[in-house]
């Protein structure tokens, strides 16, 4: 389902909006050059994001506003850069979704 999902996006019969937030969205916002679902790469993997923040009531705002103006302090060293390219929709999206993975 993912990838039909996927496709449509790309062939633009679906939007990638937040409704289907998923990793085809992350992948369009480019958040997978640095993060993966379940293994780290520059970034923790959202499956270790979504444990560092599972019961935080504030935790959705907070990241979907860190996916927009970026950050540095939370995972180590290395800082997030800022993602212009994000909307404050999508990003609240792509939190939701990633707050959801186990």
């Amino acid at each position: 389902m993912k990838a039909f999902v996927a496709a449509a996006v790309a062939a633009g019969l679906l939007s990638a909006s937040p409704a289907f937030a998923s990793e085809a969205l992350a992948k369009s916002k480019n958040c997978l050059a640095c993060h993966a679902v379940d293994k780290k790469l520059v970034g923790p993997s959202y499956k270790e994001v979504a444990a560092k923040y599972a019961g935080q009531a504030d935790a959705a705002a907070m990241l979907a506003d860190k996916v927009q103006k970026g950050g540095v302090g939370a995972w180590g060293k290395v800082p997030m850069p800022p993602n212009p390219q994000v909307n404050a929709a999508d990003a609240k999206a792509l939190v939701d979704w990633i707050l959801t993975l186990k």
